[in-house]
């Protein structure tokens, strides 16, 4: 792999031993993946302050920078860890103070986590702790190189920022972060990002529920490879897109997707793929009933205990919404309700009064984590629901939970009554 003088600088430990040690990670990973040379990024997205009991044993031995460098370094050597090279934030992580109380969350993991963000905060790391970096201020232009994790928000990097990234892991934006480098393959390369598959929507999708349902089922068609969707589509919005892409890399594992005349790269069908395009593959009524009755197929029993909303994580349109449905009204006795949101648009859902409404009914808005990241329900729970396609394709598995999905109106529904009467029109 072709290095710079710098890279070479870097590996040679001219900016030190933890700063070499990362440099070492990314030679390995990249000779690995056959990359030709390592490209600058500028913004990283990864997680560190994550607490887990390997971390705490880590932490134990060695403090944070024994931590940082066994997980986020594959390195074994006791290192000093400089100051994050360029800019960094914390993806979403566990359950945090807000959660104690509500979530049957270990109180020294909420500890852990709260001793690592003051960690990292001082080594340069924003702990934004969210799943969705780019609606609190994380917003990398297109064209730019970044190295991210987490499906959902790498797909929307990719698609609608049009920012270049794979769906990196803890060592590769650790070592990221402190050399300012990641290998150069996948979607860093034009040919990498154009359409492999032309999906025509012959039935109108609008809204957040159309959205995930279309996400979903171009997911399923294409796996890991790259959809492009014409057809009935209204104009979507950040929560529609957001719905789409977190449900496309979670019933395959699409990265990028093209909307011609919407996302940034694919102004026309044929600059989408770059050249003709293939045949399309419908999707109609038949294709949208079948998404629908396969992601409520984890349902039997009608009683709900739970509801979820916020994956990824609410803007504050959802939490307005939520507010709005709940205004004066009060949970069923035997259900309750989670709201998951950036802590940054939580301090705004605080502000705005939307918060003491939900908290009135007897909802609550939590933040920095969600069920899934953290495996962690109301105790007792048995069936819950959401109008996440993501959480209703994980989370049946994660706690071995029954599952509806539906529109946000259906859960708060479910909230209000402890019954699902969710049905697709």
């Amino acid at each position: 792999m072709l290095l710079t003088d710098s890279d070479k600088a870097m590996l040679d430990g001219a900016e030190g031993p933890a700063t070499a040690a990362a440099m070492d990670l990314l030679v390995r990973y990249g000779s690995a993946l056959d990359a030709e040379r390592l490209c600058d990024v500028r913004n990283v997205a990864g997680t560190m302050t994550q607490p887990s009991p390997v971390k705490a044993q880590l932490v134990r031995e060695g403090g944070w920078d024994k931590a940082y460098a066994v997980i986020n370094l594959d390195s074994d050597e006791d290192l000093e860890i400089p100051a994050m090279r360029v800019p960094t934030c914390q993806l979403q992580q566990s359950f945090g103070p807000d959660s104690e109380g509500i979530a049957p969350y270990p109180k020294e993991m909420i500890e852990l986590q709260s001793d690592a963000e003051s960690f990292y905060g001082r080594k340069g790391v924003n702990i934004l702790a969210t799943c969705t970096p780019y609606q609190v201020g994380n917003i990398p232009v297109r064209g730019e190189h970044v190295a991210w994790m987490e499906s959902s928000a790498v797909v929307y990097a990719n698609s609608v920022l049009g920012a270049r990234t794979n769906c990196e892991g803890t060592a590769s934006t650790g070592a990221a972060s402190l050399t300012g480098r990641i290998p150069c393959w996948g979607n860093h390369h034009d040919a990498n990002r154009r359409g492999t598959h032309l999906v025509e929507a012959r039935t109108p999708v609008d809204g957040p529920l159309e959205w995930g349902m279309l996400g979903y089922f171009a997911g399923g068609l294409v796996q890991d490879e790259r959809p492009v969707v014409t057809g009935e589509l209204r104009q979507p919005d950040l929560l529609d897109l957001k719905h789409f892409g977190a449900a496309a890399a979670s019933s395959g594992g699409v990265e990028i997707y093209h909307l011609p005349g919407i996302t940034p790269e694919a102004p026309t069908v044929r600059a989408a793929f770059g050249t003709d395009p293939p045949g399309a593959v419908p999707y109609g009524q038949r294709e949208r009933r079948a998404v629908y009755d396969d992601l409520n197929s984890q349902g039997d029993c009608a009683d709900v205990d739970f509801v979820l909303l916020g994956c990824p994580h609410a803007s504050l349109d959802q939490v307005r919404e939520t507010a709005h449905l709940l205004e004066g009204r009060r949970l069923h006795s035997g259900t309750q309700l989670w709201l998951m949101v950036p802590r940054a648009l939580r301090t705004t859902a605080d502000r705005n009064g939307w918060t003491g409404t939900i908290e009135r009914a007897g909802g609550r808005v939590l933040t920095d984590s969600c069920p899934a990241m953290s495996r962690s329900a109301p105790p007792g729970t048995r069936v819950f629901a959401t109008d996440s396609a993501k959480q209703a394709h994980y989370l049946p598995a994660i706690l071995g939970i029954e599952a509806w999905f539906g529109t946000l109106q259906d859960c708060v529904s479910a909230a209000l009554t402890g019954r699902w009467k969710g049905e697709l029109r």
